[in-house]
C-alpha cells in the first residue's frame, strides 16, 4: 500500500478540520432548537441550551391541539407525494420525447423549453394564469405548476442520450411501440436521474410555503405546514397562544418561544427522517446505472 506524502496528508487533515467545522455549523442549530423545545420552561434560564433542561413534552402537546398543525401535516405529506409523483410521470416522457429526433419540431422545442429556463413571465402573469384555470383557493394548485420542471427534463432528456443505442434497438426489433419501449426499457434504466429528481423535488415540495402565501391565503384549509410555522413565527397571538391560555395556571406549560421550536422541530423531523433512505435509494441507483453494456 502506497504511503501518503506528508503534503498528501496536510491536506487529508485540513479536509476533516473543515468537514467537522461545516457539520458543527448544520448541527448546532438544529439541536438547539430541539434541546430549547424539550426543556423543562422553569428550568431555562437564557443562553445556548444544547442539553435539554428538565425534560418536557408540553411543547409538542400543546402544538398537536391545534388544528392548524395537524391540517398543515396533512396537506404537506399529500402533496410531498402526489407533487413529485405527477411531477415524474409528466417530466421524464417529455425528457423522452425530447430525445426523438425524428420527431416534426423537435429542435424548436428543446430551445423554446431552455429559454424558458433564462425567461419568465413573472409572478402576476402566474398568478391570472392561476385565476383563469380557477386554481385559487384549490389542492391542485400545488401539483399542476410543478408537474413539469425543465430542469429536470433536461436531466433526464440528457442521461437518456448516453444510454446504449442497442436497448432501444433490441426493443424495436422485439415489436415494441413507443409506450412499451420507454416504461419497460427506458424508464427502469434511468433509475439514477429519476431517484434524484424525485428527491429533489420531494424536498421542494415539503419545504414550500410562498405558494400557498400567494394563491391559498384565503383558504385555511389548505395551509402547509410551513405555512403554519411562517404565521407562527410572524404573528404574536397565534393560536398557540389561545390555547396556552386556556391550560390551567396549576400546570407549567410551555412558553410561546418553545411552542415555535416545536413547531419548528415538527417541520423539519419528517423529512430529515426521510431523506437518508431516499439517499441510499439514490446511491443504490447510481451502482445499478453505472452497470452498463
Amino acid at each position: 500500500m502506497k504511503r501518503k506524502t506528508a503534503g498528501g496528508l496536510a491536506f487529508d487533515l485540513l479536509n476533516y478540520i473543515f468537514m467537522v467545522i461545516v457539520l458543527c455549523i448544520m448541527v448546532l442549530p438544529f439541536l438547539y432548537i430541539v434541546s430549547f423545545s424539550l426543556s423543562d420552561p422553569s428550568r431555562l434560564k437564557g443562553g445556548f441550551v444544547l442539553i435539554p433542561a428538565g425534560l418536557s413534552f408540553d411543547a409538542y402537546k400543546l402544538a398537536f391541539k391545534d388544528p392548524a398543525i395537524v391540517q398543515g401535516i396533512f396537506i404537506s405529506v399529500a402533496r410531498t407525494l402526489v407533487g413529485p409523483a405527477l411531477m415524474l410521470l409528466v417530466t421524464s416522457m417529455a425528457g423522452y420525447v425530447l430525445t426523438r429526433n425524428e420527431l416534426v419540431g423537435v429542435r424548436f422545442l428543446r430551445k423554446f423549453f431552455v429559454f424558458t429556463l433564462y425567461i419568465s413571465s413573472g409572478l402576476i402573469p402566474l398568478y391570472l394564469v392561476m385565476n383563469y384555470l380557477n386554481l385559487l383557493g384549490t389542492f391542485m394548485v400545488y401539483i399542476l405548476p410543478a408537474a413539469v420542471s425543465v430542469f429536470n427534463m433536461i436531466l433526464i432528456k440528457t442521461y437518456i442520450e448516453g444510454m446504449p443505442k442497442g436497448l432501444e434497438e433490441a426493443a424495436v426489433m422485439d415489436g415494441a411501440n413507443e409506450f412499451v419501449l420507454f416504461f419497460r426499457v427506458i424508464f427502469p434504466v434511468c433509475l439514477p436521474v429519476l431517484a434524484a429528481v424525485t428527491l429533489f423535488e420531494s424536498v421542494n415540495q415539503w419545504n414550500a410555503f410562498i405558494d400557498t402565501q400567494i394563491y391559498n391565503t384565503m383558504s385555511p384549509n389548505l395551509f402547509s405546514l410551513q405555512y403554519v410555522l411562517y404565521n407562527t413565527l410572524n404573528s404574536t397571538t397565534s393560536n398557540l397562544e389561545l390555547l396556552k391560555s386556556q391550560v390551567s395556571n396549576n400546570q407549567n406549560i410551555a412558553t410561546p418561544q418553545s411552542l415555535k421550536m416545536a413547531i419548528t422541530v415538527i417541520t423539519v423531523l419528517p423529512i430529515a427522517c426521510v431523506y437518508p433512505f431516499l439517499q441510499r435509494f439514490f446511491m443504490k441507483g447510481l451502482l445499478i446505472g453505472s452497470i452498463k453494456g
